[in-house]
């Protein structure tokens, strides 16, 4: 089973294992004594995570885990086989019958994180988001002069008054991100759950309404409801003085677009309480659209009890989930077993259906991987 864990952030620490296998049960005893359940296996990953049932080409979404603790079984273990007591009758009051158990389910799942934040920070590499994350928050992001310092969101929470936000760095979007450009589509998906942008421009770029403008085209050309969600526009680094001194300028042209301005210095925190203070203000206001997308959710096939008889050469193949998860737990060696498989076989109709088809004693007969002479 899957389990969503507000203490993790990431699927790092499923990536170096690509397969799991939970525990076997244990084996009877005597004294009619049954043995002990298998261990659940449990993954755990962070609220936010979309699971997906992968089978060929294709994959189908079985759950979206959004809050911590949620749940989802993806396969079930086999049930244990019974012992010879189970096989006891008037007759045969010491049977030496015994079934093997079930082998479990086996899926390829796809894991896909998108987390789940109140605000978001964008814009471009090295503005500065790492650095206000940290400052506005508890979180402790990696910070450094250079582009690409981020390869993965970062989340914080933010406390204004008596409330608190939950607020998340996404990595430098560059041109062509939609298309990937950048690991673009790796750090957009972030973004789907975000209610409320932070667009942090850097104040010494030569035309910062530009950036502005090419960020939200990619925001847009990846998820159209993405490039209409709220903004508020910040530009950083007024500490610096060549910054400071185009403020007036940088207010005149980013004033057209209509939508909250802040000029901050992320590093010495000039600013952020107020800018932090204005997101609260604007998430209390806002209903986020419920989900963008509107997956095809897996559903159970019911388990089917028609038994079907097919040809393959000289072998009947016999096709009934049923018949096939009772041969495969009985020991075919047993003479013993195999009459009380025939008289199962009698009660679900696969002995009627053989007959139809023109089997006759001796015949090779093969349920899913499991072959066997027919009596």
């Amino acid at each position: 089973m899957v389990v969503a864990d507000r203490q993790l952030s990431t699927l790092h620490s499923l990536s170096r294992r690509r397969y799991w296998k939970a525990d076997k049960g244990g084996s009877g005893a005597g004294k009619k004594m049954q043995g002990k359940n298998g261990k659940d296996l449990v993954i755990k990953v962070p609220p936010g995570t979309l699971i997906y049932k992968k089978s060929d080409d294709a994959k189908v979404q079985i759950a979206d885990l959004l809050e911590d603790g949620q749940v989802e079984l993806v396969v079930r273990g086999g049930r244990g086989g019974f012992g010879n007591a189970h096989f006891a009758t008037a007759t045969s009051q010491a049977p030496h019958i015994a079934q093997k158990g079930e082998v479990g389910e086996e899926v390829w799942i796809v894991l896909d994180l998108k987390l789940i934040a109140d605000v978001g920070i964008i814009g471009y590499p090295n503005v500065g988001k790492s650095t206000l994350l940290a400052s506005a928050s508890a979180a402790r992001p990696k910070v450094a002069d250079y582009p690409f310092t981020t390869q993965e969101p970062a989340l914080g929470v933010v406390e204004v008054g008596n409330s608190t936000f939950v607020l998340a760095e996404i990595p430098g979007l560059i041109k062509g991100a939609h298309r990937g450009s950048g690991l673009g589509q790796y750090f957009l998906r972030h973004a789907e759950r975000t209610k409320l942008f932070i667009h942090l421009l850097d104040g010494s770029s030569k035309i910062p309404l530009d950036d502005l403008n090419s960020v939200n085209k990619e925001l847009g050309l990846f998820n159209p409801l993405l490039g209409e969600r709220p903004q508020i526009v910040v530009v950083n680094k007024i500490d610096l003085p060549d910054v400071e001194s185009r403020i007036p300028k940088m207010k005149k042209e980013l004033g057209l677009i209509g939508v909250p301005i802040f000029f901050i210095s992320a590093a010495t925190r000039k600013g952020v309480p107020q800018l932090m203070a204005k997101a609260m203000e604007m998430l209390d206001s806002l209903v986020l659209e419920r989900p963008q997308e509107a997956p095809a959710l897996f559903q159970p096939k019911p388990r089917k009890h028609t038994v079907t008889v097919s040809r393959d050469g000289d072998t009947f193949v016999v096709s009934s989930p049923e018949a096939e998860r009772l041969i495969a737990r009985m020991d075919l060696t047993s003479s013993e077993a195999r009459s009380y498989l025939q008289r199962q076989f009698a009660r679900m109709g696969v002995a009627s259906a053989l007959k139809r088809a023109g089997a006759k004693p001796g015949d090779t007969v093969r349920f899913g991987k499991v072959a066997m002479e027919w009596e």
